[in-house]
């Protein structure tokens, strides 16, 4: 059986308000605070590397059939993978109790809604799922590995005085307004991706998949398919393609079910 390098997918780098140049070790230090690192490939799920210094704002991401109509995208499913975390980090997902909508609506005007948030502290590797319509927020001294569904619909519900726009009436319409799970365990199964952990020690040989799937390198080094490989690389694994991987190293493979 021959085995050959899949193709590696190019990051682009995206600066952030509350993001971080210590990027390392999956990137090297840039000029400026970087958020995220996207890696786009069509047949996919969307696959991002998020880096924070300060909290992220409040938000919501709309399900498939609201944003299909207003926003002409899909909805934004996702999932976080904890890379780091600072002592204390932590992450919110959904409300800790029921609320009305006005409650979160003049809680979101006031920044009360940071305190009816369901806050959880994170560690490195600690999984969280976030459906479409769940109020989140991402906390400050994070590096996260994001796999989501391909959109870039954000309504911000509140930002901490950051002077840009909030999504009040639309975030309004699509918000689940109590406490969501949260927390999950890889794998990661959904409708819009499934992601696995897979750990290499020494060798491992990948046979070919029936779709193609991303193989993101979380940790570690080694060579694949015998071209070198450092932690943030990300690959696109053919259909079919066998893989020889050599070293020792932490991938999350992702693929679309």
């Amino acid at each position: 059986m021959s085995f050959t390098a899949p193709e590696r997918i190019a990051p682009s780098f995206h600066p952030k308000v509350w993001g971080s140049t210590g990027l390392a070790p999956w990137f090297p230090t840039p000029t400026e605070k970087i958020g995220e690192a996207w890696f786009v490939s069509p047949d996919l799920p969307l696959i991002k590397f998020l880096f924070t210094t300060e909290r992220l704002s409040v938000q919501v991401h709309p399900n498939d059939e609201y944003a299909r109509v207003h926003e002409n995208s899909n909805g934004k499913t996702e999932m976080w993978h904890i890379l780091r975390a600072a002592p204390g980090a932590q992450v919110a997902i959904g409300f800790r109790g029921a609320v009305t909508p006005e409650e979160m609506r003049e809680s979101a005007q006031s920044g009360e809604i940071v305190s009816l948030l369901s806050w959880i502290r994170v560690k490195p590797g600690d999984t969280l799922f976030v459906p479409a319509g769940t109020v989140h927020a991402i906390g400050a001294g994070l590096a996260l590995c994001e796999i989501q569904q391909h959109s870039n619909v954000t309504y911000r519900l509140y930002d901490y005085g950051r002077p840009r726009e909030l999504h009040l009436d639309r975030g309004s319409e699509v918000s689940i307004l109590g406490p969501s799970i949260g927390r999950a365990t890889l794998p990661v199964k959904c409708p819009y991706f499934q992601t696995e952990r897979l750990v290499v020690s020494g060798s491992a040989s990948l046979d070919g998949a029936e779709k193609p799937y991303g193989l993101i390198a979380l940790e570690g080094e080694g060579l694949i398919g015998g071209e070198p490989f450092l932690a943030g690389a990300v690959f696109r694994v053919m259909a079919g393609q066998p893989v020889e991987i050599a070293g020792r190293a932490t991938f999350l493979r992702t693929f679309l079910p």
